[in-house]
């Protein structure tokens, strides 16, 4: 009997880790494309998971769980997305700015990020201007993505923009920010270019600059 995605979609929202691998390696055993089973299992699920959090239907852990159940699942299909040449559709290098420590509302939007096909590179927090831009450079990165969770961090974020511009590629990279004391019109005073109020939005707005 052939693997039912919508039941894999179903246990990687519930956060079934076990239930998510061996139904993904069932699907490879069968047959079935790793692309197929990545976009209409995991992805389908993760997505899912994105437009519930953002209308507070579920909460911070329910998503670690869920996107924990994806990462476990797409550890399986890596080797195989390679072999048949899916490649990510865009590169995003993503961190806490400066000074900051906070890393849960990052570590979501890297999540949600992974779950809609982008690749993150994750720097951590604490993180200078200078590597933001280093990173993006040796990564041909098509997205900075600033995190502060404090107003006395948050003016990092313009020291992000200007060293982008004093490298020379504020053409070829967008900068995003975000966090709880960060607004449009601060995004629009440090010349940033998107600004998004959660984790979901975010990587919506993400996959939007990467296929334009």
């Amino acid at each position: 009997m052939a693997v039912d995605l919508k039941a894999l979609s179903e246990f990687l929202q519930k956060g079934r880790a076990k239930e998510v691998t061996e139904l993904v390696q069932q699907a490879l055993d069968e047959g079935m494309s790793a692309k197929v089973i990545l976009h209409d299992g995991l992805m389908d699920g993760m997505n899912i998971i994105g437009v519930k959090f953002k209308n507070n239907e579920v909460f911070v852990p329910e998503v670690l769980i869920a996107a924990r159940a994806m990462n476990m699942g797409t550890a399986i299909l890596k080797p195989f997305l390679a072999e048949a040449g899916e490649v990510a559709t865009g590169k995003v290098i993503l961190g806490t700015v400066k000074g900051d420590l906070h890393d849960i509302g990052k570590n979501l939007v890297g999540m949600m990020m992974e779950g809609k096909g982008l690749e993150v590179i994750d720097l951590g927090t604490d993180v200078s201007a200078d590597r933001y831009v280093e990173e993006a450079i040796k990564h041909e990165a098509n997205i900075i993505a600033c995190s502060a969770l404090l107003t006395t961090t948050m003016t990092q974020m313009k020291a992000v923009v200007e060293k982008a511009e004093a490298a020379g590629i504020r053409d070829k990279v967008k900068i995003m920010i975000g966090g709880a004391p960060v607004t449009d019109s601060y995004c629009a005073s440090i010349g940033a270019d998107y600004y998004t109020a959660d984790a979901s939005s975010a990587a919506q707005t993400a996959v939007e600059i990467c296929s334009a």
